[in-house]
């Protein structure tokens, strides 16, 4: 009896086994069970994530002699004809091996005569985009206005090459890629199924390779059993996708965690003589990186089945965050980079040694006293001696609360720049009692009240006063005399000074008078 590979063997059968693609199976149940059933569809995606598949599903629900749903019985005759590939209403096509208008025209004869066995026929034309212009221009008029009982089915990898008219003919479903996770999953319940022998980790390997292609992950389990003897185990299946050991990436990284340069050449001399794929290396290294830096930041999160949960904590607590981040970081760029190197090996070297030049520089060490981990306090503010120079520009007025009820003065000796500045301009002051700073905020100005600013603001006023300060605001809608609206009577007084001296320049008088000149009042801003 000849093998049946897995992945004909385990081909989803209805649309309650298929893996993944919820958002295009929701839609299609939903059609099915409403009647509501389009003439032409379109399934597109990369290999091997269920096109075909969810097409010939969707052709049984159609033709099942238990009626038109989205649950075929797969037990009448229809649908095991179409689960062996010779339902003679289902007819297949390859596009990419007839492309020519000829064989379309050929294909499309019989599409006005009434299916033979089922209720629908249905064209299934897989690898639609290889059909040559001329072909989809046959196709198009039967694609628009089918006879009832035909439906189209089409599946491709690249619609981009589609005629926009083609498409705007029919449901466009994008398929997804597959996660790693859930091809992992699909395989173990295969394996299981098949009673073989299998490692958690090796089918992880097995999943990332698949490259969110369940198909590919099919294949390659099917590789895996003939390389392994019926046993799917992670050594082998390294072996086999020509895979680092992880071991020798566990020294790299604990290497790293070291800051041992010498280390690292000895743990790459050893790793060399396996011949390895440094880039994989490195992709690997950057894959370790990440899982160590999760396990930093969210250490209850549930365990890897590729990496021991014991060593990726022991690895979390050497490494800081900010080094784990630049040297994943690296480890991407050195990727990419790696085709430039003179030679691989020294490539990957260089990217080692360049996460422990480039490190991020220590930081300070703590006062004594302080815990560990917290930013070191602020020395105190205090407002500067008699002795001390001050800053330029700004006037600190004398100690007490009388202080700010200048607020225009104070403003000015705050020395804030951007939207802070602009907060503090839209104020005036009402009152300072027990460290708590009143203050009117004009309402043109409240949009400018966000946390930050307002923190800023606070910060700077307990700067000045010389101890905390908490702020207090009241909103009004009153024509309050704030810092912001005398400078805009500035600004108005300087403007109409600029109006009448322009107004009284000869020469603009002269230019009136002779050719007719008109002065646009927007146009004129004052100097200094």
């Amino acid at each position: 009896m000849s093998y049946l590979v897995l992945a004909r063997k385990w081909r989803p059968r209805n649309f309650e086994e298929m893996v993944g693609q919820e958002h295009v199976l929701r839609a299609l149940v939903n059609a099915l069970d409403s009647g509501r059933v389009h003439h032409a569809f379109l399934f597109t995606g990369t290999r091997g994530v269920g096109k075909t598949t969810i097409a010939r599903i969707l052709a049984k629900s159609l033709n099942c002699e238990g009626g038109v749903s989205s649950k075929p019985c797969g037990a009448c005759a229809a649908c095991r004809e179409i689960d062996e590939g010779r339902f003679v209403d289902l007819i297949e096509v390859d596009a990419a091996s007839r492309t020519k208008v000829d064989d379309t025209r050929e294909l499309l004869e019989n599409v006005q005569y009434a299916p033979t066995r089922g209720r629908y026929k249905v064209y299934l034309i897989d690898e639609v985009h290889m059909l040559s212009a001329h072909s989809f221009n046959a196709l198009l008029k039967t694609l628009e206005e089918p006879p009832p009982h035909v439906k189209f089915l089409l599946a491709t990898t690249d619609p981009q090459k589609l005629p926009v008219t083609v498409l705007s003919r029919c449901l466009q479903f994008n398929l997804k890629r597959l996660p790693p996770a859930l091809i992992g999953e699909r395989l173990r319940w295969i394996l299981e199924a098949e009673k073989a022998e299998y490692e958690p980790a090796a089918l992880s390997l097995l999943a990332r390779a698949a490259d969110g292609s369940l198909r590919d992950g099919l294949s390659l389990l099917d590789q895996m059993l003939a390389f392994g003897g019926g046993r799917v185990g992670e050594a082998d299946a390294r072996a086999m996708l020509g895979t680092i050991d992880r071991a020798h990436v566990g020294r790299i990284v604990d290497r790293l965690a070291d800051g041992d340069a010498a280390g690292l050449v000895a743990a790459v001399a050893a790793m060399d003589e396996l011949g390895p794929d440094y880039a994989q290396v490195l992709e690997e290294l950057a894959s370790v990186l990440q899982k160590v830096a999760l396990r930093q930041m969210v250490p209850g999160l549930e365990e890897d089945e590729s990496w021991d949960a014991s060593q990726l904590e022991e690895l979390a607590a050497r490494f800081s965050p900010e080094d784990l981040q630049l040297y994943y970081q690296l480890a991407i760029l050195g990727r990419r980079d790696l085709p430039l190197a003179p030679e691989p090996r020294g490539g990957f070297e260089m990217t080692l040694l360049r996460m422990l030049a480039f490190r991020p520089a220590a930081a300070p060490q703590a006062q004594e006293g302080s815990v560990p981990g917290t930013p070191r306090s602020q020395p105190e503010a205090r407002p500067p001696t008699a002795s001390e120079p001050r800053p330029a520009g700004v006037r600190t007025p004398a100690a007490g609360p009388a202080d700010f009820s200048s607020w225009d003065d104070v403003v000015e000796a705050l020395g804030l720049q951007g939207a802070a500045r602009q907060l503090a301009s839209h104020c005036t002051f009402v009152s300072f009692d027990d460290d708590v700073l009143r203050l009117h905020l004009d309402s043109r100005g409240e949009a400018l009240r966000t946390r930050q600013q307002e923190g800023r603001l606070t910060e700077a006023v307990s700067r000045l006063a010389g101890r905390g300060v908490r702020l207090e605001f009241e909103v009004t809608a009153e024509a309050v005399d704030t810092p912001a609206r005398a400078r805009e009577r500035e600004r108005e007084s300087r403007l109409e000074q600029a109006r009448l001296a322009l107004d009284r320049d000869p020469t603009v008088q002269a230019l009136k008078d002779r050719f007719g000149a008109v002065v646009h009042p927007d146009s004129i801003k004052p100097v200094g």
